[in-house]
């Protein structure tokens, strides 16, 4: 007797390739039912080889710096640099070589719930984590450009672990270990797309406490960045000490 179609879906969840046994006896199986479901696995093997071989291709800034040596490699990133208030954030990120996550890559790309998601595997399983936060005021004080090299060199100097190479979004650093400035290195290396999420959800999370602290600002929708809710509430209410009175139109507040 043939099993029915909902237990052979049950059973191909099981199946992790096309070359397994029991997927290719399902494929000879001529019913319209068996087939859809047959169709429905391929098209995950293809999407999990596509998320395997984007994995494969951002990790060989790592591989080099591996096959050179290197033992340790932290990846560094910031998040927060253009919004009118709250702090910039920057993460670095030691993971271990067998380090695996399909599906990572530069934070803004991945939906809210994955980044929750990556974050967690990442703190799960990476070597060492930093993290540096420069509030508003000194943003304010130095300049964001500045603020955002300090929070990345907090960072480092906070790991656990101290890294033989530094992989970096965009950024040279003032710190004294050979380091890699890589333009869209969130979404080019597998070190940095690590840090990026840590960055990323580390801020949004405060964002959203400072939205409960301000309701009526909305933190935890536009993470302060000046949206119309966000100017009008600035129009309405006022500056906060968490806003960025160096940054228009903030300022014009001021002035």
């Amino acid at each position: 007797m043939k099993k029915s179609i909902k237990e052979i879906k049950e059973e191909l969840k099981q199946v992790r390739s096309p070359e397994d046994a029991l997927f290719k006896v399902y494929a000879q199986d001529e019913r319209k039912g068996v087939q859809q479901v047959i169709i429905q696995k391929q098209r995950q093997f293809e999407a999990a080889e596509r998320l395997k071989k984007q994995f494969d291709e951002m990790m060989a800034y790592e591989n080099e710096l591996y096959n050179q040596g290197a033992t340790y490699i932290a990846g560094v990133d910031e998040v927060g640099r253009g919004p009118l208030a709250g702090p910039v954030v920057a993460a670095a990120v030691i993971l271990p070589p067998d380090f695996f996550l399909p599906g990572l890559t530069d934070s803004k790309k991945l939906s809210e719930a994955k980044r929750e998601e990556f974050y967690e595997e990442i703190c799960k399983s990476a070597v060492a984590i930093g993290i540096g936060i420069i509030d508003a005021e000194v943003i304010d004080s130095i300049n964001i450009y500045e603020a955002t090299k300090k929070a990345m060199t907090e960072a480092i100097e906070l790991l656990a672990v101290q890294p033989d190479e530094l992989l970096i979004d965009a950024m040279k650093l003032p710190v004294p270990i050979s380091q890699q400035s890589i333009i869209k290195g969130d979404a080019t290396s597998i070190s940095i797309a690590a840090s990026s999420v840590i960055a990323k959800v580390t801020r949004d999370r405060m964002m959203k406490e400072l939205g409960e602290r301000y309701p009526a600002y909305g933190f935890e929708k536009h993470m302060g960045y000046g949206t119309k809710q966000h100017l009008e509430a600035i129009q309405q209410y006022g500056i906060l000490p968490e806003h960025r009175r160096s940054f228009a139109p903030v300022k014009n507040q001021v002035n």
